[in-house]
């Protein structure tokens, strides 16, 4: 039994070369315009795989690496500027906590004048404002950061309208012509000893 199993087993050819003698047959079968058909539609079908598993995933990438080279070198710049104004800072003299002190008071009484009272405390200072210009004060914590090494620790502002010369009562048309200002608090933390 043994030894017609591996006859039948010689006499039939492998599995792989049985599906080609078939597809053989059937193309031999098949007429010279369904050859052409079968012909296209697999060219077809080879190009559309080709696309999608070479060609698209490619081309999107070349598409999107302009766009992120852009970003990119935008970022860089950024940190360059960073860079050197760490750089720009660091090269700066340290500042002692008196002269801070003086620095900040003169530049309060400069760019604020009356609408600001300072208190200062150990490391921190404390500015009342009542009145005071936007820009003014935009002005002055720019000057504190940069001349007194102050960092804001808190503030807190509200708008104070204060109406117009001339005008009558409080009126929405004279509150809503009247200058914007500022009054709160603003705390700062004064470089260390």
């Amino acid at each position: 039994m043994s030894q017609n199993l591996q006859a039948s087993r010689s006499d039939s050819p492998p599995a792989g070369r049985l599906v080609r003698l078939q597809l053989r047959q059937r193309w031999d079968g098949l007429g010279r315009r369904e050859r052409r058909l079968v012909l296209v539609a697999g060219a077809l079908v080879t190009a559309a795989l080709l696309w999608w598993i070479a060609l698209a995933p490619a081309l999107a990438t070349l598409r999107l690496a302009q766009e992120q080279h852009l970003r990119l070198d935008a970022q860089m710049q950024q940190m360059q500027t960073l860079k050197a104004q760490a750089a720009v800072l660091a090269a700066q003299p340290k500042v002692l906590p008196d002269d801070a002190r003086r620095s900040l008071e003169t530049s309060l009484q400069q760019t604020l004048g009356a609408s600001a009272q300072i208190g200062v405390a150990g490391n921190r200072a404390t500015v009342t404002l009542k009145g005071a210009s936007p820009d003014a004060l935009a002005q002055w914590l720019t000057q504190a950061r940069i001349n007194a090494r102050a960092s804001t620790a808190e503030v807190r502002l509200v708008r104070a309208v204060a109406p117009s010369p001339g005008a009558a009562g409080n009126s929405a048309a004279s509150l809503a012509l009247a200058p914007m200002r500022w009054d709160g608090t603003v705390v700062l933390n004064l470089p260390e000893r």
